[in-house]
């Protein structure tokens, strides 16, 4: 076929309330000129819904915004099989003026990060840990973690990593996880603000290779609710203001320090309301119900994959390096929810729990699903909410937690949700979940 002209475009992209990548391109000889002037964006393009339906909107047709694109965000991904470039960068969303819009998911997580700083002289090193399916291939039993599983899928394996390289991340392992055709991919961890761009690049980019290699892939949070779920899990640590871990004591309860201790328990205190933020679609909540390796319940686990926060394993190998490798594991979230939102709300539940002076919290080490009602609330768990409009439920009548977002960021934010569940309103779970397949 005969090559045509072109001109190269690059996408300014935001990852907005509905976890969706949107945003507008423009010509690449233009960059330079739109990282300060940036392009168009409507107010009202907030509430469209992840099904491209537009809830009840505060703004209607009026207002003007700006995407001004970030260049430390730039991804320019060449697969070398002479399709176009894949060139994109990560946004933030502006008044004219330059201030940062009150909707804008990333500034939401900038103000988060400041908010812990101030509280607890420590900045956030952060990973999100990824997990998806194929639609594409046959269903194979007997390949959980298995060799032939991974080899299945080897050509997509090596060049997602090599993707995920040139697309400025540090790519970690790449493995088949439990469920029919899924399968887990990690990077490396990153410092503040950067750790949701890179969630946010690693999605985009895992479709774009399997597109590449003729495969499509859905991140939803679960496909069929007699199978196995996709979760997000967090990966978090800190770092005090001379660059040194501060989140390990040997002293300290499971080896929390005293700032990761009030950190955790504020997440715990608060995660009944903010999972309507980290687990965000009518599905997410058959992943959350007990013995799916999830999160059910608002406890801290040590090394245990049912908590809701998890303290993960250390080596032994290296004992001189534990505070370097400690680290904890927020499990309640998916990937329909936008990493930005996912962990601002968890970074203000944690700021919170300092700025309380929260104790540390108990840690479980046992089924909580066995315990009656009254044995959770004496020892002060709570189940988690079993529906989104649970969640939102619970989200908009905590005026704590409704006050770490600017202005009507919570009254948009449960308007956008229920618009979203409007339109899945006359559909049966299995139709519920096969749309968000399609989406996520």
């Amino acid at each position: 076929m005969m090559a045509m002209i072109k001109t190269p475009l690059v996408f300014a992209a935001i990852s907005d309330i509905a976890g969706k990548v949107r945003g507008k391109a423009f010509p690449a000889s233009d960059l330079e000129k739109r990282l300060v002037k940036g392009v168009g964006w409507t107010p009202t393009n907030v509430m469209i819904t992840c099904f491209d339906a537009i809830a009840e909107s505060p703004f209607g047709a009026l207002g003007d915004l700006l995407l001004i694109p970030d260049s430390t965000t730039g991804v320019a991904l060449d697969f070398g099989d002479g399709t176009p470039v894949e060139h994109f960068l990560l946004s933030d969303i502006t008044e004219l003026d330059g201030k940062p819009w009150g909707l804008c998911t990333r500034s939401i997580l900038k103000r988060a990060l400041e908010r812990l700083k101030a509280a607890g002289g420590v900045s956030l090193v952060s990973a999100f840990e990824h997990e998806f399916q194929f639609k594409t291939g046959g269903d194979q039993p007997g390949e959980a973690y298995t060799l032939s599983g991974f080899t299945d899928r080897r050509a997509f394996g090596e060049t997602l990593m090599a993707a995920l390289e040139q697309g400025g991340l540090a790519p970690d392992t790449f493995m088949k996880e439990y469920g029919a055709n899924q399968y887990e991919v990690t990077n490396g961890p990153d410092q503040g603000l950067r750790a949701a761009d890179s969630a946010v690049i690693l999605r985009e980019i895992t479709r774009m290779t399997a597109k590449r290699l003729g495969e499509e892939v859905t991140f939803t949070p679960i496909r069929d609710p007699k199978g196995v779920g996709n979760g997000v899990h967090i990966h978090m640590s800190f770092l005090d203001e001379s660059g040194e871990p501060a989140t390990y004591d040997e002293n300290g309860v499971a080896g929390m320090s005293a700032v990761t201790a009030s950190f955790i328990a504020g997440v715990l205190k608060y995660l009944d309301a903010i999972v309507a933020l980290t687990a965000p679609s009518d599905i997410s909540y058959l992943r959350l119900t007990p013995h799916r390796w999830s999160a059910a319940f608002n406890n801290l686990g040590f090394r245990d994959r049912e908590a809701a926060v998890r303290i993960c394993p250390v080596s032994a190998i290296a004992p001189s390096n534990i505070a370097r490798q400690y680290n904890f594991e927020y499990r309640a979230a998916d990937a329909a929810a936008s990493p930005y939102l996912a962990l601002a709300a968890i970074v203000h539940a944690g700021a919170q729990g300092i700025e309380e002076g929260l104790p540390a919290p108990a840690v479980s080490q046992e089924d909580l699903s066995v315990l009656s009602g009254d044995d959770l609330e004496q020892r002060g768990y709570v189940r988690l909410p079993q529906s989104l409009e649970e969640a939102l439920q619970r989200f908009e009548i905590n005026e704590t937690v409704c006050g770490w977002f600017p202005g009507d960021f919570a009254a948009v934010y449960t308007a956008h949700k229920r618009g979203e569940l409007d339109w899945l309103k006359d559909k049966d779970i299995a139709e519920r979940c096969a749309a968000y397949e399609e989406i996520y």
